[in-house]
């Protein structure tokens, strides 16, 4: 029994032509990651919204409710300079119909 090949499905899915496209776009998804929940800590102190100066109960939320918008913004950004805009922008536009926003 042979073990099924995940990333030919996703290539398949995501109409992916070569490995080089797919290792660039799993790039960018974890750049993104990293530097959206990095960057919500200087954004929040830009708003003086710090953990000595709100409650804990406060402060998380605000913080997991920005990194959101800030994925949002640097996926389409780290996609045009990775060279894969176009994946990018067409993964931001569903992701956006999906929650109800009209593009």
């Amino acid at each position: 029994m042979s073990k099924p090949n995940y990333f030919l499905r996703l290539k398949v899915k995501w109409g992916i032509e070569s490995n080089l496209q797919l290792a660039l776009i799993f790039i960018v998804f974890g750049l993104t990651g990293s530097a959206s929940s990095k960057l919500a800590g200087p954004v929040m102190d830009l708003f003086s919204l710090s953990k000595e100066n709100i409650h804990p109960f406060l402060y998380w939320p605000l913080r997991i409710g920005l990194i959101f918008p800030l994925y949002q913004l640097l996926l389409v950004f780290f996609g045009f300079l990775f060279g894969q805009f176009r994946f990018f922008w067409n993964f931001e536009k569903k992701m956006l119909r999906r929650l109800g926003v009209k593009i």
